[in-house]
């Protein structure tokens, strides 16, 4: 996770557009919060879908004013851990088990693996990702001082519960690539 920050970092410094979304539970990892900040400071966009702890605070000036906090706390327990980078371009996905806590990091046997077909990328970026942070019903903005807001939908703009919306909207089906032959 460290070096895929790293990497945006440097896709930002060379003059590309920066790009992190991560989908988690947790977020106290001190290494990850760094290199969050470090981000963030390089003018990487950061957006953070963080359902309980987060111990980063967003929006400090100079620190951490290209990161967002979103909390959404619904109607189910969510365990789904998405780690969205824009790669200049390249977009990587990994799904995995692992919040960014030093007790799964560095205490527990973890897994995060890509997602590596174009379709199932657009899927997870532009279905997924893209309705937690549209959620305008649900979601609760962190503030620089770790308190939360509510986010409220703009004027002219409808309500949207993601869990909902995951729940009465089929998203397209993604039909799975055949297997590679060996």
């Amino acid at each position: 996770m460290e070096d895929l920050i790293k990497r945006e970092i440097g896709h930002q410094e060379r003059g590309e557009q920066g790009r992190l979304i991560f989908k988690i539970n947790s977020l106290v990892d001190k290494s990850i919060m760094k290199g969050l900040y470090r981000a963030s400071q390089a003018g990487v966009e950061v957006d953070l879908i963080v359902r309980g702890m987060c111990c980063l605070r967003p929006g400090l000036p100079k620190l951490s004013d290209h990161i967002r906090v979103t909390s959404i706390v619904g109607r189910f327990l969510e365990h789904s851990r998405i780690y969205y980078c824009r790669n200049g371009g390249r977009e990587e996905i990994f799904l995995g088990s692992a919040d960014l806590m030093s007790r799964n990091l560095d205490r527990r046997v973890e897994i995060t693996f890509p997602i590596e077909d174009e379709r199932l990328i657009r899927f997870l970026r532009d279905e997924i990702l893209a309705v937690y942070l549209t959620d305008n019903v649900k979601a609760r903005r962190m503030r620089p001082d770790g308190s939360y807001e509510r986010v409220r939908p703009d004027p002219g703009v409808a309500p949207l519960d993601s869990q909902q919306w995951f729940i009465t909207h089929r998203t397209p089906a993604v039909t799975m690539p055949a297997p590679k032959d060996a």
